[in-house]
């Protein structure tokens, strides 16, 4: 039961996920907050960025597990807050840890000035939420809480790509 709720906590990034509008958007909001916190311990160690990330993406992977077998349990209570992929997955949108982690990645070996900041956040809403090929695949080959995460790592490595091309050109 409390291993259920810590799980729960977790992918929902502090139960933010249950927000009835745009918890994705609001998880990686939540993750803005935390750079800019951590910013003064992280900014001069990219290891100290690469290991938190790491462990986020780990730790979101094992949450997300706990939690969609919580969910599929209860389908017609959370039927509202799961989106079907298909007939042997789900990916219920109140699990954000994924876009917290994405967010984070998204980040990685770029200077943490509030305009790479801003621009990774709209950069990475806009990959997670349009999908490019191949992200849209990469939900439906994963299962579970690898798959849930997928998506979001490969928007955030477009988000880096474009944000590390901005900076090589300038």
């Amino acid at each position: 039961m409390i291993y259920s709720i810590f799980s729960r906590f977790i992918s929902t990034v502090g139960f933010i996920g249950y927000l009835p509008f745009a918890p994705g958007t609001f998880g990686a909001l939540a993750a803005v907050v935390f750079i800019v916190i951590l910013k003064p311990s992280i900014e001069g160690s990219a290891l100290l960025h690469i290991a938190l990330t790491v462990f986020f993406i780990i730790v979101g992977i094992v949450s997300s597990n706990h939690a969609v077998k919580f969910f599929e349990d209860r389908p017609i209570f959370f039927s509202f807050r799961t989106k079907k992929i298909s007939d042997k997955k789900k990916d219920p949108s109140c699990i954000v840890i994924d876009e917290f982690a994405g967010y984070m990645a998204s980040l990685l070996f770029l200077p943490l000035s509030w305009g790479y900041i801003t621009a990774a956040f709209v950069l990475f809403r806009f990959f997670d939420i349009l999908k490019p090929p191949p992200l849209r695949r990469l939900e439906d080959v994963f299962n579970d809480g690898f798959g849930i995460m997928a998506d979001d790592i490969g928007a955030a490595v477009y988000t880096n790509l474009v944000l590390q091309l901005w900076r090589l050109l300038n």
